[in-house]
């Protein structure tokens, strides 16, 4: 099998799973309890929270444990219900979403862009968005105005959050350099488990609990703590570290990402790119490719039967026969968005995988091309 979806899942790592499995065999107390165990579980849990902390540039105070970036997600926008949220119309749909039934017209403002998009891989400049955030003032009208929890004693306009989920261990990533007052991450995506990822939360910004009813995280995230899980995130973190995945993403992957994006141009008519390769523009391992005439769900399957695994777009909207929100967004054409592929690298992938895509990739698009009513 040739594994080219990393953005939706990567690979769980070796390093991960041997972790995960010691922790299971010797951590089996409740982090919240008082006795040794709990507190041997709990201990472990806090050296993760360091680890990660230090890994993005931020606090261990800062750092709150959960599920994923979709709690994470909804967590924040939660915190400014009823308030002015902007966003671009790019964003994964648990800010999307959650923003629709979120959105006011009070103040403080809630600006919420995400560093990089999971389909295109196309890098937003959050610099630019903290400092627009930095520009907004309050309005003279009182009406206008929230000061209750957890709002109490706040003095700026505005907030920043941004959902760093692709970008984390893709790219370098300091929250405190950045000015943003919140982000949220998966550890799925750099080769933990699913089902756990972490909210930061920048010292003294209003915060308050989606989930209710327990006292773990400082009271701000109710749940008995997932440990093995977050055990599991801390060890992906470290082995991207020990294998250099920055610099590996930076230049190997990103040079097998050109090499497909330019070999499918010289050599598939009719095919395009949503993903602006030039440096600086997008993550070094998602390519969106669209091909006129091609629907894109038959070229996954066509492709799966050759033990060559890619997504149609975001994973998380599989099963929708609309089309890609982003691709509608950047292109408003259908047509397009109906029949884009997204491939994304990991750092097991070699140039033998994109040889063997182009080996069959252009034959399932003659043949899907040749039986469409539309002209390639």
């Amino acid at each position: 099998m040739i594994y080219l979806d990393y953005a939706a899942t990567a690979p769980i790592l070796p390093d991960v799973v041997e972790a995960m499995s010691r922790a299971q065999r010797q951590l089996y107390g409740n982090a919240s309890a008082l006795h040794t165990s709990g507190h041997n579980a709990l201990n472990e849990i806090e050296r993760c929270r360091d680890e990660i902390a230090k890994f993005i540039g931020a606090k261990p105070s800062e750092i709150y444990f959960n599920s994923g970036s979709t709690e994470g997600n909804n967590t924040v926008i939660n915190i400014f219900d009823g308030h002015i949220i902007k966003t671009s119309d790019i964003e994964h749909p648990s800010i999307l979403e959650s923003a629709k039934l979120a959105r006011g017209d009070k103040y403080p403002i809630l600006y919420s862009y995400m560093f990089a998009n999971n389909e295109t891989g196309e890098l937003l400049d959050i610099n630019d968005i903290v400092r627009k955030s930095q520009k907004e003032t309050f309005p003279s009208d009182p009406d206008l105005l929230d000061f209750s929890r957890p709002f109490t004693n706040q003095s700026k306009a505005a907030y920043v959050h941004s959902d760093l989920t692709q970008a984390l261990g893709k790219v370098p990533i300091n929250v405190d350099k950045l000015g943003i007052d919140y982000a949220t991450f998966s550890s799925h995506k750099i080769g933990g488990p699913t089902g756990v990822g972490a909210i930061y939360v920048r010292e003294g910004v209003p915060f308050k609990p989606l989930l209710v009813g327990g006292h773990q995280e400082k009271g701000f995230r109710a749940g008995t703590y997932n440990t093995v899980g977050i055990i599991g995130f801390a060890a992906a973190l470290q082995a991207n570290i020990k294998h250099h995945s920055f610099e590996k993403y930076d230049s190997d992957i990103r040079i097998l990402r050109d090499k497909l994006a330019k070999r499918i141009l010289s050599e598939i008519p009719g095919s395009s790119l949503n993903t602006d390769i030039a440096v600086n523009k997008s993550l070094p391992n998602i390519l969106n490719v669209s091909f006129k005439a091609a629907e894109g769900e038959s070229i996954q399957l066509y492709l799966d039967s050759f033990g060559i695994i890619v997504s149609t777009g975001s994973a998380c909207a599989s099963g929708s026969i609309t089309p890609s929100h982003v691709l509608m967004a950047k292109t408003g054409d259908a047509e397009v968005a109906h029949s884009s592929i997204r491939f994304s690298f990991g750092l097991n992938n070699t140039i033998k995988d994109v040889d063997a895509v182009m080996d069959v990739l252009p034959g399932i698009i003659k043949r899907l091309q040749g039986i469409s009513t539309i002209d390639a």
